[in-house]
């Protein structure tokens, strides 16, 4: 079988969760969709996840997933509490990694 990568676009909702600051119940649905993305890391169905970073409307999230099919995705995409609890919407793509770096360098927020 297959597996595909996919790229995902994550957006807010409600552009304030950015601007002015989250409601209780979006932290809260934000934290099950980090706990969610955390599971799918540790199954080898997620890549990378990360995002932009500031509080500007034009803040996003981006994930990059492996799957089987479009449509299994699709159901790795609408299974995230965020997504179910319309906190953010999703933009699928399919994907072709053509580099990949063993040994990336991260720098720490200071």
């Amino acid at each position: 079988m297959n597996r595909w990568n996919y790229l995902v676009i994550l957006r807010p909702t409600r552009v304030e969760m950015l601007t002015v600051g989250p409601t209780d119940e979006e932290v809260s649905v934000v934290a099950e969709h980090f706990a969610y993305c955390q599971s799918l890391v540790s199954e080898g169905k997620m890549l990378l996840a990360g995002r932009t970073v500031g509080t500007l409307s034009e803040t996003i999230g981006i994930a990059i997933i492996a799957a089987d099919s479009d449509e299994a995705a699709q159901d790795l995409v609408n299974c995230d509490p965020a997504i179910l609890h319309g906190v953010m919407t999703a933009e699928i793509q399919p994907y072709r990694l053509a580099l990949f770096s063993e040994n990336p360098h991260r720098i720490e927020e200071v």
